[in-house]
């Protein structure tokens, strides 16, 4: 058998991946090479049409979709629950993985029954263990809701079908058209469903294929790619702030921050150079295929690339929470110093106009 040679690590962070997937992939081992990330044999550093089709959605801002793990039920009572919520009490109409529909008291009460029977069969299931994972799958506002749920139902389909027990619901008493999809987590291969960031990714950029077949434009990227660093809140610290209780995690930082302020020093954080230094790749990267795009003769590809570098004009800045929290401080100290300088100011002048004038 042929070894296989490698070639020395390169040092230059632009050049140690794939030029296409490094700027809209999440940084993780894929569980399958998306037709974007393949090159064109014949001249490996050109846009193929797939990587200009994406690149279109991208700088043209399609929406991104949503899918997110809401939790998982870890007894027959907490499973039960979570079904009554999702069909609202068995009013909204429920779908399994069969393609059968169920919905009234007497449906959910079916639904109920089977999957209690088959939590029982579980045997191998720690006590801690969960009955099932529980996905939200969402569009923006003014989605067409059928398009959602037919996504839903293929992605679900897709992803699911040939190995685990599924039900879904979709809502429609938000402004977001919604699909509740409840997976049961032991397959019928025994193995329990254990899904990782990157199989997020995954299943986001299959529901985002499902939508744009139906019609709908829509994209599944990291916050990276369109210029964002900063994470999103978790649901727990956002509930704190919506009930004016200051988390943990907020309160840390703000100390830590205010200590650098007080003492006019700057705290050394490696990661914050690390995103400067990606964020400033992913921008480079746009501009090289504006570059090539401006280099072709098409007229659509000259209009593509004045966007792409719009793009990366109206990219924020690269800035943390750390920053973020830091330039706020700054900003309120400064404006409580201008306000107690001018509160002497006002001060002196009005002691001076009390005073007698000398004779």
């Amino acid at each position: 058998m042929m070894s296989r040679r490698y070639s020395p690590r390169p040092t230059d962070l632009a050049s140690e991946v794939p030029p296409i997937s490094y700027v809209w992939e999440t940084p993780n081992r894929r569980p399958r090479r998306a037709e974007w990330d393949i090159p064109d044999p014949a001249a490996p550093g050109r846009l193929t049409p797939a990587m200009r089709a994406k690149l279109e959605r991208i700088v043209r801002r399609a929406p991104e979709v949503m899918v997110k793990i809401t939790g998982r039920t870890k007894g027959v009572g907490h499973l039960k629950s979570h079904l009554a919520y999702i069909t609202r009490n068995g009013e909204l109409e429920a779908e399994t993985e069969q393609g059968a529909t169920m919905g009234g008291r007497s449906g959910l009460k079916d639904l109920q029954q089977r999957w209690e029977d088959d939590a029982g069969l579980d045997n191998k299931r720690r006590r801690d263990g969960s009955l099932s994972v529980n996905i939200i799958l969402s569009m923006p506002a003014g989605t067409d809701a059928v398009a959602v749920k037919d996504s839903a139902r293929a992605f679900a389909i897709e992803t699911f079908g040939y190995n685990h027990d599924y039900v879904f619901v979709q809502h429609l008493d938000n402004k977001h058209p919604h699909v509740h999809l409840t997976v049961r987590s032991l397959g019928h291969d025994g193995k329990r469903l254990n899904p990782r960031k990157a199989d997020l990714q995954a299943w986001r950029e299959r529901f985002a294929g499902e939508l744009r077949l139906r019609g709908i434009a829509a994209e599944a990227t990291p916050r990276r790619t369109r210029g964002r660093v900063r994470k999103a809140n978790r649901g727990a610290v956002l509930a704190l702030r919506k009930r004016k209780i200051t988390p943990d995690v907020d309160r840390l930082a703000r100390k830590e921050v205010l200590s650098e302020v007080r003492d006019g020093r700057t705290a050394e954080h490696p990661w914050d150079e690390q995103i400067k230094s990606r964020q400033e790749a992913i921008r480079q990267r746009y501009l090289d295929y504006a570059a090539e795009l401006q280099r072709s003769g098409a007229v659509a590809d000259h209009v593509l690339a004045r966007q792409v570098r719009q793009f990366v004009k109206d990219m924020p800045a690269v800035e943390t929470q750390r920053h973020a929290l830091k330039n706020e401080l700054s900003e309120f100290a400064s404006t409580r110093r201008r306000g107690a300088e001018q509160g002497v100011g006002k001060e002196g002048r009005e002691k001076t106009r009390g005073q007698e004038p000398t004779r």
